[in-house]
């Protein structure tokens, strides 16, 4: 397939990038929309890659705030992820929710571009966020329908089984580790039918934890992340507030040289 010269991501902090950190780059992480730009870039010298995702974002937020910004970039391939943010929440509405996804999808499809879409991840072996694997697998269904009646490409994140080691994953437990981010890359690229120089980094050998280790790694764990994500939801505030998108324009995959 061939792209032409106009990438733009959009999502939450699965497209941002949280997870894989890089100090060099906007917001401080890189992750996979970024390694997949690069890919795409090489050997393309007009190549253009602009990523409006931000962490936090629920999808009505995405779509709202993203979807016309990007029609406005005239892409020629679009990757979007947004409703995890949604699932994680007390109460949603699936349904509504997939409607505004699909008018969102209808908009952007319209230009011509090759649209991307993924399903949710199965948390089946998550002790803390299983109790979502319902309603993600009702999410999946439905965009499943969206994709096919779109003509939209499917990353079928679902059925990743990689990402049932922990290595794949943050400190967080939330989002993916450099090597999951590395890993989603190769996996897009491959959707895409392109080939890549990606490597993803190799996962360290971890011990077994004794039961006194892990209980201390997840009391940890509580009162780094889980906490401070739970004070965030009661005051209604988001990780994202105040950020603003990695590349809003578009711009040279960092990795790559500019072109004058």
């Amino acid at each position: 397939m061939d792209f032409s010269a106009r990438y733009v991501a959009l999502g939450d902090s699965f497209t941002e990038g949280v997870g894989d950190d890089d100090a060099a780059r906007p917001n401080g992480v890189r992750g996979w929309a970024d390694l997949t730009a690069e890919q795409l870039a090489r050997g393309n010298e007009g190549f253009g890659y602009a990523n409006l995702a931000i962490r936090g974002r629920k999808l009505r937020q995405v779509m709202a705030e993203q979807v016309d910004a990007a029609v406005a970039l005239k892409p020629t391939l679009v990757t979007l992820y947004a409703g995890a943010n949604d699932i994680l929440r007390p109460k949603v509405d699936i349904d509504s929710l997939v409607e505004e996804y699909d008018a969102g999808i209808a908009r952007l499809s319209a230009t011509g571009a090759t649209v991307v879409l993924f399903t949710g991840f199965d948390s089946r072996n998550s002790k803390v966020f299983a109790t979502t694997r319902g309603r993600t697998a009702i999410y999946n269904e439905l965009v499943r329908e969206v994709a096919e009646q779109h003509g939209a490409l499917l990353v079928d994140y679902w059925r990743f089984g990689e990402y049932n080691d922990p290595r794949m994953w943050a400190q967080d437990r939330m989002h993916m580790s450099t090597a999951g981010h590395a890993n989603m890359a190769k996996r897009v690229l491959a959707v895409l039918e392109q080939d890549d120089a990606i490597e993803v980094p190799a996962l360290a050998q971890q011990p077994e934890a004794s039961r006194a280790e892990a209980l201390r790694a997840n009391a940890r764990w509580v009162r780094e992340f889980a906490g401070p994500w739970v004070v965030r939801r009661v005051r209604r505030r988001s990780s994202g507030d105040g950020l603003r998108p990695k590349y809003a324009t578009l711009t040279r995959p960092l990795s790559l040289p500019v072109i004058p």
